[in-house]
């Protein structure tokens, strides 16, 4: 999967998407104009030339992880849904976060973190997490796991096999699990069980090292962890995303295209190459080929991977509702003409467009305001003034141009 820069699709991602197929696109706060802008790309997305519709994601918890803000309602940090302890609280919160996620065509959303905040120095997840109690976090997560995906969105539990008892951040470096083996399958493992008992659409795994099981590699790209561990130990036989590859924890070590395909053989299903970079998504597809045709990377383990995701979009995608490009107002036509390998919209339409002299779209009131959301929406769930004063004001506010986090 692949980030890009700017507020369209570019010519070059589409190409990308004709020539070797994508998992699908990350929406980051770089590519955030307006809720119709995003409508308009996601309808892109769906529309590009692939045997398989692509996922629309994005990163979006609430607090300082949320690539969009307002309009889009700005949800505290999840330690304060977490200071609840009301799972009928989490199950209200991920429906209007679906709704308004869905009302622009996102399909997929990287949350719930499933981490167990129980180091007070981890500044990566601190109140990105939901509790520092594994039952609790269980409870909640799966909450907002049943939601979401009731809603129609697809979700996906994070980090495995745990990064909440870290120091080092793995955007920056590379982080050590201290913790031995039976501690970890009692508590950091016990979000990611209950997940896959609620059949969550997909785990993403961790840049993390975790000695207790004889490793020295991240977690993304030891099999030890993602194929034993994961895979047969908890039984997950769905779905899994790596983290971001051009994370340091990772792109400081070795090539991106060398550790993507290091992440397939390991068990990894879908690895996000996020920048925007097209140079390196190129090679990282090409070296992920080239593995294949050298019998280096397993082709049944290539085949394996893209039956996860084919069997993934099919549950989860065909959740979704079949058009919401018309909930937006947006025209399909013009859609579809706007995309770089199209050709432009039929004559009829060109012709009633011109003569009348309408915008490019149809404004009504957005889907996710017709359904009592937006910056009101923290209020109507019980999470407004209180849950501000308690976080201190507006929630994970960034400086301008910082990289994000996933």
């Amino acid at each position: 999967m692949a980030g890009f820069d700017g507020y369209q699709l570019p010519v070059e991602l589409a190409s990308l998407a004709r020539e070797f197929s994508l998992g699908g696109l990350v929406f980051f706060r770089r590519n955030v104009e307006e809720p119709m802008q995003l409508a308009e790309v996601a309808w892109q997305a769906r529309e590009l030339e692939q045997p398989q519709q692509p996922w629309v994601a994005v990163d979006q918890e609430g607090g300082r992880v949320a690539r969009f803000k307002r309009p889009f309602t700005e949800w505290p940090p999840m330690a304060t849904l977490g200071r609840s302890g009301d799972p009928a609280l989490a199950r209200r919160f991920a429906t209007a976060l679906a709704a308004e996620l869905g009302a622009v065509g996102v399909t997929l959303d990287f949350a719930p973190v499933l981490d167990i905040f129980t180091n007070e120095k981890n500044t990566v997840i601190g109140d990105r997490a939901l509790a520092s109690d594994a039952a609790l976090v269980s409870s909640l997560g799966v909450a907002i796991i049943e939601a979401l995906q009731g809603a129609g969105l697809a979700a996906c539990g994070k980090h495995f096999p745990g990064h909440g008892d870290t120091l080092a951040d793995s955007h920056h470096d590379l982080p050590i699990v201290e913790h031995e083996a039976p501690r970890l399958r009692e508590v950091e493992f016990a979000p990611f069980r209950a997940a896959i008992k609620a059949d969550v659409a997909s785990l993403m795994s961790a840049h993390v090292v975790v000695p207790a099981f004889g490793e020295s590699q991240p977690a993304t790209l030891s099999k030890t962890m993602i194929d034993g561990i994961l895979r047969n130990e908890l039984g997950w036989k769905g779905l899994v995303f790596t983290d971001d590859m051009e994370m340091k924890a990772i792109a400081a070590r070795m090539p991106v295209p060398e550790a993507a395909v290091k992440a397939i053989a390991a068990g990894c299903d879908v690895v996000l190459v996020c920048s925007g970079n097209h140079d390196l998504q190129v090679a990282t597809l090409e070296a992920l080929i080239r593995a294949v045709e050298q019998e280096e990377l397993p082709y049944g383990r290539v085949e394996e991977a893209l039956a996860h995701q084919r069997a993934a979009k099919e549950r989860k995608l065909a959740q979704t509702r079949a058009d919401r490009g018309d909930e937006l107002g947006l025209d399909p036509h013009l859609l579809r003409a706007s995309q770089p390998h199209r050709a432009e919209a039929p004559r009829r339409h060109r012709q009633r467009a011109t003569a009348d002299r309408k915008p490019r779209f149809r404004r009504p009131r957005p889907a996710f305001q017709r359904a009592g959301l937006g910056s009101g929406g923290q209020r109507a769930l019980g999470l407004g003034k209180a849950a501000r004063s308690r976080r201190g004001g507006r929630c994970g506010r960034r400086r301008r141009g910082s990289r994000g986090w996933s």
